[in-house]
């Protein structure tokens, strides 16, 4: 009998998700949208269910009968749903990335023999997985993660496009960035420090500092770590001008005789703006560089990566490199090649199965160019 997943949220993550595990398991998805599970149902062998998840009953009912949970709802859910999905004893792959601890919820999920992995997309959660892996063959003095999704064709003002959440991608723009500089954390503003870096195939980039680090602050022993968001130039500064003059704000202010946030307005009025035309050709760029120390010295290995839309699948490339690595991990799970519990951020994955999931990729077209020096 095939094991059951239940996909939370049918976005364009989510779906990439549920198509992909539905070649080998019986997939169940869950979602306010009709639109979207309609397509998604018509095209895949799943099965769909419309509803507000935000309401608990309908979420436990989602997650009761089930091998696995992916929790793909949007980062505002994200932790309150992970903890539900926890309490109720499910095995689950998280890639909603909150902005909370997910270490908070350690100790429930052993408590409950819970396997919780959690922010398994493409950064976080590949970035993890080639770190991890080489943190335990190498001592690593350096990671450096750059890292952007794109539309092929640049239109102003914007030149980007949404492959997720709007509001999500605001937080990148607004969420102090982490970094570690010599063994200490160190916060500096988002869109700080941008460099430009030129790429053969899309031309010069525009990189800043985000919060992307998360768990690799507390797991990983290296000296010094950063990652920057990369989109092409100019955008940084519309950014700035935006959350400069409030546009990004949480706080409720009063319009008339109704109170409304500025970034859900502003989330809102961009999501059209930014969302990605059917059969719209999108990039996924990254490029890891790892420096060795000690014994190390010296070595240095880059891993990149221009991943584009499938025009077969018409899945996005974000939405495939992120939704690929959680289906990868998501199979390590129920194939039960991977069984650690507790809260499980990628670099776990990576310590130990990281050549399966570079070969699960590959065989999805996602692949990586490592070169070492």
């Amino acid at each position: 009998m095939k094991k059951k997943v239940t996909v939370l949220g049918c976005g364009m993550v989510g779906s990439a998700i549920a198509a992909d595990l539905s070649t080998r398991y019986q997939v169940h998805v869950y979602d306010h949208a009709p639109a979207v599970l309609q397509k998604l149902e018509a095209k895949y062998s799943v099965e769909t269910t419309i509803a507000d998840l935000s309401v608990e009953q309908l979420l436990q009912d989602a997650i009761r009968d089930c091998d696995l949970v992916i929790n793909a709802v949007p980062g505002y859910m994200g932790y309150k749903t992970l903890e539900r999905i926890i309490e109720a004893g499910r095995n689950v792959v998280d890639i909603s990335f909150f902005e909370q601890d997910p270490f908070l919820l350690d100790e429930l999920a052993m408590e409950n023999g819970v396997i919780a992995i959690v922010d398994c997309g493409i950064a976080p959660g590949m970035s993890n997985i080639i770190l991890g892996h080489h943190a335990s063959k190498m001592d690593v003095g350096s990671f450096t993660c750059y890292v952007g999704g794109l539309p092929k064709v640049r239109t102003l003002p914007w030149q980007y496009k949404a492959p997720f959440s709007p509001i999500d991608v605001l937080e990148e723009y607004t969420r102090p960035a982490r970094i570690v500089q010599d063994s200490v954390v160190i916060a500096k503003p988002a869109l700080s420090e941008p460099e430009l870096i030129d790429f053969p195939e899309l031309g010069t980039l525009e990189a800043f500092n985000t919060d992307g680090l998360r768990t690799l602050i507390k797991t990983m022993d290296v000296p010094d770590m950063l990652e920057k968001t990369m989109r092409y130039p100019g955008h940084i500064e519309l950014m700035r001008i935006l959350r400069e003059s409030g546009f990004f704000k949480k706080e409720e202010v009063r319009v008339n005789n109704n109170w409304i946030s500025p970034i859900d307005m502003t989330a809102k009025l961009l999501f059209d703006a930014w969302k990605l035309e059917p059969g719209e050709i999108d990039y996924t760029i990254m490029r890891i560089i790892l420096e060795g120390k000690g014994k190390d010295d010296g070595t240095t290995i880059t891993y990149d990566l221009l991943d584009q839309m499938d025009p077969k699948t018409g899945f996005s490339s974000m939405s495939r490199t992120t939704g690929y690595t959680c289906t990868a991990a998501a199979t390590l799970v129920l194939e039960e090649k991977f069984s650690r519990v507790g809260i499980c951020p990628p670099e776990y994955l990576g310590k130990q199965h990281f050549e399966l999931i570079m070969q699960y990729l590959s065989a999805r077209n996602v692949c990586f160019k490592k070169t070492t020096s």
